[in-house]
């Protein structure tokens, strides 16, 4: 099992007085920690219009941790395909690949909030059109020569050639639980990533259909699956739990906030219990238990994204978890 964390969202909860400059420095900060904790990869996340400004600069975040960074794999998890002109996104993720020396993976997404599309003009109704318009897009861009591809919703000639080309090819991966965008993913990327709500038997039952549909269809290439989950490692597991707490249920009030695309005051009781259940918190042996209940069901080549970034929690506390993970957790799993 590869094992990697993030997300990095860099969102000022009301009660942090930081300014924004200090709070993507900690970004920075904590990249350099993963790398050095020899962890397997370290993402970014994508939202626009937030209040609590939401990471939105996916690109420009991707390059500064690429400068920070040797080691680890870099990406978006997830940036929203439909809301990118085509060919820039082309053009800037293959210039954070080179940047890095070819570690990026550039994970894609749907998207769903309304006022994300009505605010970019993109109707909302066509995201999964413009998704599969823009795999091939990126796909046509990074090969050898011209594009040689006629986009549907990007006004580019199938003569021009999209420079610069990234150092071996950028893996794109796919988001969603819904079977046809998990079929998608089988069908069109070279990576699938889970969201958190899903149980581990709901897992099982995914993959085992990227994989059937990929041998059924002759499909060859490589296919790396990427697990998501919340997670803290701490002294014990109240400890990890009050640690955690308040930056993890901020942004599960701002995710139901965007997803739903109306104000969320407040998370009701039963669904904080839910969220409390669903992560992954505690010891390192508590939490190498924990993910080795998904390497038995899944298998040793699952990647797992472990997210301990939970905004304000601080970055000290952030940057020890980050060294345990990386040294009590990551060698056992």
């Amino acid at each position: 099992m590869q094992l990697g964390t993030g997300l990095f969202t860099c969102q000022q909860r009301p009660d942090d007085d930081r300014s924004m400059t200090e709070i993507h420095d900690e970004m920075l900060e904590l990249g350099r920690t993963i790398d050095e904790a020899g962890l397997d990869s370290t993402w970014v996340s994508e939202h626009h219009f937030s209040d609590d400004s939401y990471l939105s600069g996916t690109m420009p975040a991707l390059g500064a941790l690429a400068s920070v960074t040797d080691n680890i794999e870099i990406g978006t998890c997830i940036a929203l395909a439909p809301l990118y002109d085509g060919v820039r996104l082309a053009e800037d993720a293959a210039t954070v690949d080179l940047l890095s020396d070819g570690r990026l993976t550039l994970g894609l997404s749907i998207g769903s909030n309304p006022n994300e599309f009505e605010q970019f003009g993109v109707p909302r109704e066509e995201r999964v059109e413009r998704l599969s318009d823009q795999v091939n897009l990126l796909r046509g861009a990074w090969s050898d020569g011209p594009l040689d591809y006629d986009a549907e919703f990007h006004d580019v000639s199938p003569d021009v050639t999209v420079t610069p080309k990234p150092k071996d090819g950028v893996p794109i991966m796919l988001g969603g639980a819904a079977k046809p965008a998990v079929r998608r993913a089988a069908r069109t990327a070279d990576a699938w990533c889970a969201p958190s709500k899903l149980s581990i038997t709901g897992l099982q039952r995914r993959v085992e259909d990227i994989r059937n549909v990929r041998e059924t269809e002759d499909i060859d290439g490589e296919f790396q699956i990427y697990i998501l989950q919340h997670g803290w490692v701490g002294d014990s597991r109240e400890d990890a739990w009050e640690t955690m707490k308040d930056g993890y249920l901020y942004i599960q009030r701002r995710y139901a906030e965007i997803f739903g695309g109306e104000p969320v005051d407040e998370l009701p009781a039963e669904r904080k219990q839910e969220l409390k259940e669903q992560a992954i918190f505690g010891t390192p042996d508590q939490v190498v238990d924990e993910l080795n209940e998904y390497r038995e069901a899944l298998g040793d080549d699952i990647h797992f994204v472990f997210r301990t970034y939970h905004p304000g929690v601080g970055t000290e506390a952030m940057k020890t978890c980050i060294q345990r993970l990386g040294e009590e957790v990551a060698p056992r799993v």
